[in-house]
C-alpha cells in the first residue's frame, strides 16, 4: 500500500483528500503545517507528498527542499491556486514532479497521483524497448510552426550521430520529449534511456545518483548501487537542468566525458561506460559559464549541437494542434468521449500567454475534460485566468497600486521601474545577470535599484 502525506492548513481539504484516497487503496497521513510534516517524514516511509504551497510556517518550495533532503526518492505534488501557476512552474523546476490547482477535483488528483507513482521507477531508468518506443511515438507530435519544424529538422539531422546535444528552453516546453525523440531515432534506440533531473538532486547524494556507490560508502549505503551512467550504458543519458550540478560533481562529470569511465562513490576501481549525453537547461549555459557557475571545459565538450525550444506563446500555430492531441490523451486517461472545443475556447487558448507552456496546456485540457459533461469543451470549463485574461492581469495601475491611483507622475515612474524589475526577475527565476541584460543595465545598477525599491536580493 502506497503511503501519501497530505500537507495543508485547511483541515476540511485534508480530511476530504485523506478519506477519498483511503477509499482508493492508499495509506494516508495528514500534517497541518511544515514542522509536523517534516517530523512525520523523518519517522515514516512515504511514497508521495501532496503539499499546499501556502502553509502557516513554510512555503511549498521550502517543504519540497526538506523532503528531497530527507529522501530524494519521495515524489512531491504541489497544490496551488491557478493564478499562481508561475509559482507551480518554479516548483517543478526545483524538483516537484507535478502540480494541481484549486479548486481541487478528487478524480483529477487521483489520476495525477496514480500517474506519478506508476512512473516513479520508469523515470529513473527507461529501457529503450520496442514497446516503450511505440509508447513514446503515441505521445509525441511535431508542431506546425516554423520554430517546431526547425527543431524537427535538427532532431532528424542529429539523431543518427553520437554527438552530445544541449537542449535550451523554458520549463514545460518539452525538453525531455526532444531528448527521447533523438534517442528513439538513433542507433541506440534499443538501449536504455535514463533521465535525471539535476535540479532535484541533493548536493550530498548527487554523486551517488550519477555515479553509484559501494556498500559502506556513507551512512545509509547498505549495499552496492549502480549510478545513472551505468544504467544508461550503451544508451542515452539525459541530464535535465545540468547547470544545477555542484562544482565537485562537474569535475567528476568532466572526467567521465574525457575518459569514458566512472568510479562509484567509495570505490577504487574504474568502470567503463558507453553513453550518449543529452543535456538541458532553462537558462543560457553561456551565461552560467561567464558567472563561473558552470565549467567552460564541460560546456565546450557537450556543446557539439544545440537545439533551442521556443515558448508556446511564440508559436501560436501549434496551440490548436497540441490542444487536439491533449484532448485525445485526456479522453483516454479519464475514460471520457469529449469530441471538440467550442470555437471561443480555442480563441482564448490562442490569446493566452501560457507561462507554463505545454505542461500547463495539457493540465488545463485534462481538467476541462474532467469538467465537461457533453461532447464539447465550453468556456465555463476553463480557469478564470484564461477566460478573462484582462481581469487576471488587470492593468499596470491595478497591479502596482492595488486599485488606488497614484497622486503624481513621479510615483508612477518609480512604481513602473519597480514593477518591471520584479516581473523580469520572475521570468528569469531570480537570475540577476540575465535580468540586468534584459533591462539593459549592469549588475551594479540592478542591485542599487533593487535596494532603492526594497526588492529582496536573495
Amino acid at each position: 500500500m502506497k503511503k501519501i502525506l497530505i500537507i495543508d492548513d485547511d483541515r476540511d481539504i485534508c480530511n476530504m483528500l485523506a478519506k477519498f484516497l483511503s477509499k482508493h487503496g492508499f495509506d494516508t497521513d495528514i500534517a497541518y503545517n511544515g514542522k509536523t510534516a517534516v517530523k512525520l517524514l523523518k519517522e515514516n516511509t512515504v511514497d508521495l507528498v501532496l503539499c499546499d504551497f501556502k502553509l502557516p510556517d513554510a512555503t511549498g518550495i521550502e517543504i519540497l527542499q526538506k523532503v528531497k533532503i530527507i529522501d530524494s526518492r519521495i515524489q512531491v505534488i504541489i497544490i496551488t491556486g491557478y493564478s499562481d501557476v508561475r509559482i507551480a512552474v518554479d516548483a517543478v523546476k526545483k524538483g516537484a514532479v507535478d502540480y494541481v490547482t484549486k479548486p481541487l477535483y478528487p478524480d483529477e488528483i487521483l489520476h495525477t497521483i496514480k500517474t506519478v507513482l506508476s512512473m516513479k521507477d520508469k523515470k529513473v531508468s527507461e529501457s529503450g524497448t520496442h514497446d516503450q518506443a511505440r509508447e513514446f511515438y503515441d505521445t509525441y507530435i511535431e508542431g506546425q510552426s516554423p520554430q517546431s519544424q526547425m527543431v524537427q529538422r535538427h532532431i532528424n539531422l542529429i539523431a543518427p550521430t553520437d554527438m552530445s546535444v544541449i537542449i535550451m528552453g523554458d520549463t514545460g516546453t518539452g525538453k525531455e520529449f526532444i531528448a527521447k525523440a533523438i534517442h528513439f531515432r538513433s542507433k541506440r534506440a534499443n538501449k536504455p534511456f535514463v533521465a535525471i533531473d539535476c535540479g532535484a538532486l541533493i548536493k550530498d547524494l548527487a554523486g551517488s545518483e550519477l555515479f553509484g556507490h559501494v556498500k559502506g560508502a556513507y551512512t545509509g549505503a547498505v549495499g552496492d548501487k549502480p549510478g545513472s551512467f551505468e544504467l544508461a550504458d550503451g544508451g542515452t543519458l539525459f541530464l535535465d537542468e545540468i547547470s544545477n550540478l555542484t562544482y565537485e560533481n562537474q569535475i567528476k562529470l568532466l572526467r567521465v566525458l574525457q575518459e569514458r569511465k566512472i568510479k562509484r562513490v567509495g570505490d577504487i576501481k574504474d568502470i567503463p561506460v558507453d553513453v550518449r549525453l543529452i543535456v538541458a537547461s532553462n537558462e543560457n549555459l553561456k551565461n552560467s559559464v561567464i558567472r563561473g557557475d558552470f565549467r567552460e571545459d564541460i560546456y565546450h565538450r557537450i556543446n557539439e549541437f544545440r537545439i533551442d525550444l521556443a515558448p508556446l506563446r511564440e508559436r501560436k500555430e501549434d496551440v490548436v494542434q497540441y490542444s487536439k492531441h491533449f484532448l485525445k490523451e485526456a479522453n483516454k486517461q479519464l475514460g471520457k468521449q469529449v469530441q471538440e472545443f467550442n470555437p471561443e475556447v480555442l480563441k482564448k487558448f490562442k490569446s493566452y500567454s501560457w507561462p507554463g507552456n505545454l505542461r500547463e496546456l495539457r493540465n488545463v485540457i485534462k481538467r476541462a475534460v474532467l469538467l465537461t459533461d457533453g461532447a464539447e469543451i465550453e468556456l465555463s470549463c476553463l480557469p478564470e485566468e484564461i477566460k478573462e485574461p484582462a481581469n487576471n492581469r488587470s492593468s499596470f495601475l491595478e497591479i502596482s497600486f492595488n486599485g488606488v491611483l497614484p497622486s503624481n507622475l513621479k510615483k508612477v515612474s518609480r512604481e513602473a521601474e519597480k514593477f518591471a524589475i520584479q516581473e523580469v526577475l520572475k521570468r528569469t527565476n531570480n537570475n540577476k545577470t540575465e535580468t540586468a541584460k534584459i533591462l539593459g543595465v549592469d549588475r551594479k545598477t540592478l542591485y542599487n535599484k533593487m535596494k532603492i525599491h526594497h526588492i529582496s536580493q536573495s
